[in-house]
């Protein structure tokens, strides 16, 4: 990485890159992530060849449907151009900041030519592979490149249920479609982890001057069990509500605070405490 002074960076641009950090910290944390040698041999498909009684079949192993749905709901803010974590609107921050660094700036150049032309393709041979059925009963034939396909699946059967997308991919079935979005959501996960740790690279070198809460904010859970030290008081149907968490409770209100208590609360309340 080249490094020089840094630049300034104005409110929009800071604002985007922030939004990207938070969102992008939140794909960093999903369990597909979790082994990045497994993560970077989904964004390939890998086809295996049996042969069994003359027969030749093909057999793709894809991770659990539900997993991989996930991950595309964590992604899709960093796949739609109006959010601002969209990951162009990060690149494109980032090419305003270090324009005057030419290593870095032809790295954020080349970056954004690799999304757009996964994300993004322009042509079938661009989405690298494309399927084609015909329908033996009634003759009629389709055709659909592998990231049309995915985005079926992706838009069609997950985070929306666009009828246009679902009747594009009808005729290839839910499986195809899956087996298609995979190395999408997968790659898109790479990228997405790979410009988070550049970002990341660049504030601490000092050429970014980001919020450090945005690095360091809980963005998953890791545990959903939610347990907390209170103080519970209870009172009468009808009693006056608090009006502030901060102010004393109103008259009538008691609290609950040894097991003797117990009996006045099913005696008030009924027994199903």
């Amino acid at each position: 990485m080249g490094r020089g002074q840094p630049e300034s960076i104005d409110e929009k641009h800071q604002r985007w890159l922030e939004a990207y950090v938070v969102r992008a910290r939140r794909v960093e944390e999903h369990s597909l992530a979790a082994d990045w040698d497994a993560l970077v041999a989904l964004t390939q498909m890998r086809i295996g060849f049996r042969f069994n009684n003359g027969e030749v079949r093909i057999r793709h192993e894809l991770p659990p449907e539900e997993v991989v749905e996930s991950a595309a709901a964590r992604l899709r803010p960093i796949l739609l151009n109006d959010e601002d974590c969209f990951h162009m609107k990060a690149l494109a921050a980032l090419g305003y900041v270090c324009r005057t660094l030419p290593q870095d700036a032809e790295w954020i150049r080349a970056a954004r030519a690799e999304w757009r032309a996964r994300v993004d393709p322009s042509t079938r041979e661009e989405a690298g592979y494309w399927v084609m059925v015909t329908d033996t009963a009634t003759g009629a034939s389709h055709d659909l490149d592998a990231h049309r396909l995915a985005m079926a699946w992706i838009y069609g059967d997950v985070v929306h249920h666009d009828p246009l997308r679902r009747e594009e991919g009808d005729a290839f079935g839910l499986l195809d479609r899956f087996r298609a979005a995979v190395p999408l959501v997968a790659w898109a996960m790479v990228g997405t982890i790979e410009l988070l740790n550049y970002i990341r690279a660049l504030h601490q070198a000092g050429l970014l001057q980001l919020r450090q809460e945005v690095f360091d904010e809980r963005v998953a859970l890791k545990s959903t069990l939610w347990e907390q030290t209170a103080e519970v008081f209870f009172a009468p149907v009808g009693a006056e509500s608090p009006s502030l968490a901060s102010t004393p409770m109103p008259e009538g209100w008691l609290p609950l605070t040894k097991a003797a208590d117990l009996s006045l609360f099913r005696n008030s309340f009924g027994d199903h405490f």
